[in-house]
C-alpha cells in the first residue's frame, strides 16, 4: 500500500497525483514483465515500484505546462 511517507519521499517537488500516477504505471510494467516471463510475485508490483523510485532506479519526468501547450498550438 502507498503510504503518505512513501509519497513524501519520493515526491521531491513533484505533485502528489504525479507520484501516484508514475508508481502505477511502474506497477503495470513490473505487473506484465512478470506474467511474460512466468514468474510469480511474491511482493506486490507497487510495492516493487516505490522501492525503484526509493533507490533511484526510476524517476519522476512531469512535462511542463508551456511545452505541452506549444505543442497544443501547433
Amino acid at each position: 500500500m502507498l503510504k503518505p511517507s512513501d509519497i513524501e519521499d519520493i515526491r521531491g517537488k513533484e505533485s502528489r497525483y504525479a507520484v501516484v500516477v508514475g508508481v502505477a504505471k511502474r506497477a503495470r510494467e513490473i505487473a506484465e514483465e512478470a506474467e511474460a516471463h512466468g514468474e510469480i510475485l511474491i511482493e506486490k508490483p507497487v510495492s516493487l515500484a516505490i522501492n525503484d523510485f526509493k533507490n533511484g532506479d526510476y524517476k519522476l519526468i512531469v512535462p511542463k505546462e508551456e511545452e505541452e501547450e506549444a505543442v497544443d498550438e501547433e
